[in-house]
């Protein structure tokens, strides 16, 4: 009976993050402006959009962001770019999420994924992990941050809205 309720139990983990066609999930995130997106409903345009999990306590996932800070104004000129910096910060950590957004004065959509719902349901093993979503569909992806790596990046966006 146990194998069954466990079997039934991930069964259940598997449909409620299902993904249509390489579609993201159907979850819904709180910002650090306590407003709520739909996750799926993010990237179904044209324009590119970037999906970066981070931490406050991963020392490449904030060069990375600040990295990225300095040019997103250009990016989001050139490319028509949104970036969401969804935090995988846990409940006894998120609390420093929103002074280290303020303190860096980062323009990104910040999320919390304190249940790690999201971060699972992509497969994000250990941030800093990136994605690009377009027309719906993830289009690029890495993880890790060394310096310059934030130009792949561009570089996958220019070549996405030529």
């Amino acid at each position: 009976m146990r194998k069954i309720t466990q079997l039934a139990f991930f069964l259940a983990l598997i449909f409620a993050f299902k993904t249509d066609g390489g579609n993201l999930p159907k979850l819904k995130l709180k910002t650090i402006k306590g407003n709520t997106i739909d996750i799926s409903t993010l990237g179904t345009g044209k324009k590119p959009v970037i999906l970066s999990f981070w931490s406050t306590h991963c020392a490449p996932c904030l060069r990375e962001l600040k990295a990225i800070n300095e040019v997103y104004e250009d990016w989001q000129d050139e490319t028509g770019v949104t970036l969401y910096a969804i935090s995988v910060d846990d409940q006894s950590s998120v609390s420093k999420v929103k002074p280290l957004v303020k303190r860096f004065g980062w323009n990104y959509e910040v999320l919390l994924d304190t249940s790690g719902d999201l971060k699972r349901a992509m497969n994000v093993t250990n941030p800093p992990f990136l994605f690009i979503i377009q027309n719906g569909k993830i289009v690029y992806k890495h993880t890790g941050y060394t310096t310059g790596s934030e130009e792949d990046v561009y570089d996958k966006l220019i070549a996405l809205t030529k």
